[in-house]
């Protein structure tokens, strides 16, 4: 069994940062990728981005590519989101996945299905 914990949300004006957190508890050897998704009020669940756990591999959504940035540390069983530049349109409810799927961790990465497990959601708000 995992456990997400996500932190860091929080109130911003437009064009600054905020740093999220997602610390991870339990089994993790059987984690083959983490992911970011957020969901917008009214909105549907979007994807973020996602890491591979065991070479760093990113990709991204692009509507955040070279302004989101995912990273780990594995001391510390954390994995972060690196939000800079943020817009009004960033506004949503964060949230961190870990899926133990290696075909849909590769292949499907920005499905919500092949996510097994979720945190409970950060709120980011970016005011203009």
């Amino acid at each position: 069994q995992v456990q997400l914990v996500e932190s860091g949300g929080g109130s911003v004006q437009a064009g600054g940062s905020l740093r999220l957190s997602c610390a991870v508890f339990g089994y993790t050897p059987g984690i083959r990728c983490m992911g970011w998704f957020r969901q917008a009020a009214g909105k549907e669940r979007e994807w973020v981005g996602t890491v591979d756990p065991d070479d760093d591999s990113t990709r991204y959504a692009s509507s955040v590519k070279d302004r989101f940035t995912i990273s780990q540390d594995n001391a510390k069983n954390t994995l972060y989101l690196q939000m800079n530049t943020l817009k009004p349109e960033d506004t949503a409810m964060y949230y961190c996945a870990a899926g133990s799927l290696t075909y849909g961790c590769r292949q499907y990465p920005f499905e919500g299905a092949t996510y097994n497990y979720w945190g409970q959601g950060t709120q980011v708000t970016v005011s203009s």
